[in-house]
């Protein structure tokens, strides 16, 4: 039978192949009809007639074109994509012929975007994009393929804001500890295209956006900066994030222009009616598919959330905590005590990080009436945030399944009442793009005994943990057991966090 490791990885390759390009595209993209060509876009229908134009930019967006080229034929006219730099080279060698553009395209392919952020080769490619869109008219149909990564590889800064300018605010900013949507508040409040003004600039032509989400809740205006949705912020949520961070006094020149120019008023619903924004694929989508897989293979399973965030320490210590919960049901210890102070550290926790639409007590209550001795696994999603402290290897991933596996040593220290029982427990992080941090690793996997059998290899943990090297530690273990490598995926729905529990 197979392991627990084989188990958990399983389940994470099904969710990814769900969210995969292609079969996303596929199932949310059809063209049908002979008389009047229509394009159906989850249900709804767009009359083609030789007027079609295909914008995108993202990490995963080289894959969704590749599909959607092979799903319109001859009716798409002319694209223009941007993509990470090197992504083409990168998915040739990994054998992804499926992800890459046919020799004939008539998409063109600009990469740009090194490090993810914003550089002259993503600028030249969001000019060549705002040019097509702006010379669109009422009769052509413009498909939009977003991704995350795209906002720095759409960079387009209001003159006469410099990329430079603009790339160091925000390189300060993530500094300091500003969380993605503060980040693409201020972006999108500098940004020709991003916050809905490259829908703007295509009017009026009609707009169709499919959007592979990698932010939490999907929603449609953080996206990518959200450029074909109407923005929710408005300059004044810009210049609170920017005094926030201690940065309104020390803003370039151009930057102050602008925002001291910038209307204060943001558009409105009617200025996006030729607009129609779809998620095609995200976290959501991906725990479904895992759900799915994991009660086939005999588990009975719950989704926690697909939107667990927060500083790394504090995600690790709830998914300790629900680890040690799920022990004590197991082993029969579901009710007293010991399992009460768990589910009040459990509901504490929650209520610090606060998970949007997380109802922990409801969750809770259904995970006590499981009984013991069943095979459970519970899913998540989302993506944590590391404060970095030290010059090691490593991405979140991998730090959380570290500081997971050494919150399951402490408590196994401590806990002289509950017997260790006759369970196996696996935790496993992954990032769905298959990389994690500046390494080859997706993610981690870790058991309630891996300090332990690093202690004894001599290895101090927490040495590791406070030099953020957690690849370096899963790289000790000779078989690469702990390290989660899926390579390249072409995809992005943020991070899958897995717990599983079964009888030896």
């Amino acid at each position: 039978s197979m392991s627990l490791r084989e188990h958990a990885l399983a389940l994470f390759r099904s969710a990814v192949g769900t969210v995969r390009p292609a079969p996303m595209l596929k199932r949310a993209v059809k063209l049908q009809g002979d008389g009047g060509p229509q394009l159906l876009v989850k249900g709804q229908a767009f009359p083609v007639k030789r007027n079609l134009y295909l914008v995108g930019f993202g990490k995963a967006v080289l894959g969704m074109a590749a599909a959607a080229e092979e799903i319109l034929g001859d009716h798409l006219i002319r694209g223009i994509i941007n993509v990470p730099i090197g992504i083409q080279e990168s998915l040739r060698q990994a054998g992804m012929q499926e992800m890459l553009l046919k020799p004939h395209s008539k998409i063109q392919v600009i990469e740009g975007a090194k490090n993810n952020l914003p550089d002259p080769e993503a600028l030249k490619g969001a000019a060549a994009i705002q040019q097509l869109a702006e010379s669109l008219t009422a009769d052509d149909l413009l498909l939009v393929l977003i991704s995350g990564g795209g906002s720095a590889l759409l960079p387009a800064p209001i003159p006469p804001i410099l990329l430079e300018e603009k790339e160091k605010l925000t390189k300060i900013l993530a500094s300091r500890g500003a969380a993605i949507q503060e980040l693409n508040t201020v972006r999108k409040a500098l940004s020709v295209l991003k916050g809905g003004g490259l829908a703007q600039i295509a009017y009026p032509a009609q707009v169709v956006s499919l959007i592979l989400s990698d932010v939490i809740g999907d929603p449609l205006d953080i996206i990518a900066s959200g450029p074909t949705a109407a923005s929710s912020h408005s300059i004044q949520d810009c210049l609170q994030i920017l005094t926030k961070y201690n940065l309104l006094h020390s803003l370039p020149k151009s930057v102050e222009t602008v925002l001291s120019r910038s209307p204060t008023k943001p558009t409105t619903a009617e200025d996006y009616s030729h607009v129609c924004n779809i998620i095609i694929g995200s976290n959501t989508l991906a725990l479904d598919e895992a759900k799915c897989q994991a009660e086939g293979l005999g588990y009975t399973t719950l989704i926690l959330s697909a939107a667990v965030h927060g500083e790394v320490g504090h995600v690790a210590m709830l998914y300790c905590q629900l680890i040690q919960l799920l022990h004590l049901g197991f082993s029969g210890l579901g009710e007293g005590p010991l399992s009460d102070g768990v589910r009040g550290n459990l509901l504490q926790l929650a209520a610090e990080l606060e998970i949007p639409g997380l109802d922990l007590a409801e969750f809770l209550q259904v995970l006590r009436g499981l009984g013991p001795k069943r095979a459970v696994c519970i899913l998540a999603g989302g993506e944590t945030t590391v404060q970095l402290q030290g010059t090691g290897k490593g991405g979140r991933n991998q730090e959380l399944a570290l500081r997971v596996a050494l919150g399951l040593h402490r408590a196994r220290a401590m806990e002289t009442s509950s017997p260790p029982g006759h369970c196996e427990i696996i935790f496993l992080s992954g990032g769905t793009d298959g990389q994690d941090g500046p390494t080859e690793a997706a993610g981690a996997f870790c058991s309630p005994e891996l300090v332990g059998e690093a202690l004894q290899e001599g290895l101090d943990v927490e040495a590791f943990l406070s030099n953020n090297d957690s690849y370096t530690f899963f790289s000790q273990f000779q078989d690469g057991h702990h390290l989660l490598v899926t390579g390249l995926t072409g995809t992005n729905v943020m991070d899958i966090q897995a717990i599983l529990i079964r009888d030896r």
